[in-house]
């Protein structure tokens, strides 16, 4: 990748960007530190990709590994989170393929747990539109958002994730799922409409959500 030198010294300004140009100088400090930033929000968000703690801690695992190998080619063309969360699409789409081709099944296997530092609630209204009757508990809103999570395809649940649990901007989302900002915002608007669609009946009946699937239409 051919990056200008005054967008390299703009993106050296990230403070994990600088991490990254010294781990680039082979800073094993460095690049324990860009670790301990990143490893509960990367496996947060590949948790809620591919379904299952366990492979998201080894997906996790093989980015940064990816990372370290990529340390001398490493050029600051994007902010360091935005270049981590595209080799962390890449690996997830892969395993989810991967996965697809041995028939496995994946709603089954969700697990449920912690969603990382936002507030449930907050992320599942922001996405939604939609407000309960009631006040739910942690715990039900945790399987709630979960259960909705799960009803979206690939794309769109990698689209929701990235703008609701790490604030990517849409440019940044854009690039981590090479998409252009139009087609992206196309995206997270159909995945909202199929939250809505998901969740009507637990908002206004108190249902639990149906777990149709929805596709990735381009």
């Amino acid at each position: 990748m051919v990056v200008s030198e005054s967008s390299a010294r703009r993106y050296a300004l990230d403070p994990d960007v600088r991490l990254m140009l010294e781990v680039r100088d082979d800073s094993a400090a460095a690049f324990e530190e860009l670790v301990a930033r990143y490893q509960d929000r990367l496996v947060t968000v590949l948790r809620h990709q591919v379904g299952s703690r366990e492979q998201a801690e080894d997906l996790a695992q093989e980015v940064f590994l990816r990372v370290y190998r990529a340390r001398k080619s490493y050029v600051p063309g994007s902010k360091f989170a935005t270049w981590l969360f595209t080799i962390a699409n890449h690996a997830a789409a892969n395993s989810l393929r991967d996965r697809s081709r041995r028939h496995e099944t994946t709603l089954c296997s969700r697990d449920s747990g912690p969603m990382g530092a936002r507030p449930l609630d907050q992320m599942l209204l922001a996405s939604s539109g939609q407000m309960p009757a009631r006040r739910l508990d942690k715990a039900e809103m945790r399987e709630i958002v979960r259960m909705s999570l799960e009803s979206l395809g690939e794309r769109q649940r990698m689209a929701v994730l990235l703008s609701k649990f790490e604030g990517m901007s849409y440019a940044e989302i854009a690039q981590v799922m090479d998409v252009s900002p139009q087609a992206l915002k196309s995206l997270l608007s159909r995945a909202r409409e199929n939250l809505r669609e998901v969740l009507q009946p637990y908002f206004e009946y108190g249902a639990s959500p149906v777990l149709e699937g929805h596709g990735d239409e381009q």
